[in-house]
């Protein structure tokens, strides 16, 4: 067995809290007690978004935590050119096309058809599944935006790409924590036709989530993704990707969440308690590991 890579990739665009506290201590706790490494990535793709002083507050909160990572750090804001290759690839194989609907116009489109009856489909996630500029626009108005310089996403022909794989698709499940951090993986059937065509960039944003952390991975050698149960099914888009662009594919492990007092996870864009406040408050390190059941 080649020595297991982990990674811990958060996203400098507002601060850490105690779902991202658990996710970095499972990911070295994992890198420890397999003989591995662990590596920090800096998803910092939203240049708005993601400021130096999140950045510098983010890694404040790490060295609290403890956490150990080899140096250099990767920052995906520097790697923009790998995304681009990628999709260079995937749009010369045929699989990727550009999308004019606006979200309102998505959003609208899909109420009007659910109060004539119809159930929409919708992805893992709960977002509506594209309908295809030609179920809104007409031909006129689709010539138009795209001669006018429009904004348009990129998104995966999703049907295709499946038909130009020929096969079916699986990745192995592992433990997150624990015992079963060494207990034998699962077979998992991979069902990205749930996902509809996704979006791969944007006329403004030259990758996304799911192209760039399939390539940093790749890029990095990461033989172990260690992440939050919430991204189980994003799991499928991945592989499918790794299989057009011929990437190896690591193992998976997802771990349990942390949830608020609603039930939900917890959130950056609902201001949820972060690791700064409790650290400025005086939470010790014993205090936070069990507060996360660690």
């Amino acid at each position: 067995m080649t020595e297991p890579v982990f990674r811990f990739a958060p996203s400098p665009n507002g601060h850490l809290h105690l779902g991202h506290a658990l996710s970095a201590l499972l990911n070295a706790r994992a890198a420890v007690a397999l003989g591995g490494r662990l590596l920090l990535r800096v998803e910092d793709i939203d240049q708005t978004r993601c400021t130096p002083d999140l950045e510098r507050e983010m890694f404040e909160d790490l060295a609290w935590l403890g956490l150990h990572w080899e140096e250099p750090v990767v920052r995906q804001s520097d790697c923009f050119a790998f995304y681009r290759q990628a999709l260079e690839r995937l749009q010369d194989m045929g699989l990727v096309y550009p999308a004019y609907l606006t979200r309102a116009e998505i959003k609208g489109f899909v109420s009007g058809r659910e109060a004539e009856g119809v159930s929409w489909p919708r992805d893992p996630d709960g977002a509506p599944l594209y309908p295809g500029d030609g179920a809104v626009l007409s031909e006129d108005e689709r010539k138009r935006r795209a001669a006018s310089d429009a904004p348009f996403a990129l998104r995966l022909d999703m049907q295709q790409a499946l038909t130009r794989i020929g096969q079916p698709l699986f990745w192995e499940e592992l433990g997150a924590e624990g015992p079963a951090l060494f207990e034998p993986g699962r077979k998992i059937s991979v069902e990205a036709a749930a996902w509809g065509d996704v979006v791969l960039a944007r006329k403004d944003t030259p990758t996304s989530y799911h192209l760039s952390v399939v390539v940093d991975d790749a890029r990095q050698g990461i033989t172990d993704v260690l992440r939050g149960q919430d991204l189980y099914h994003a799991t499928s888009v991945h592989r499918v990707l790794q299989e057009l662009l011929g990437l190896p594919v690591p193992r998976y492990r997802h771990h349990r969440l942390i949830l608020g007092k609603d039930g939900r996870k917890l959130s950056k864009s609902n201001r949820d308690t972060s690791l700064k406040i409790l650290r400025d408050a005086g939470m010790s390190h014993a205090e936070l590991r069990k507060r996360i059941g660690l």
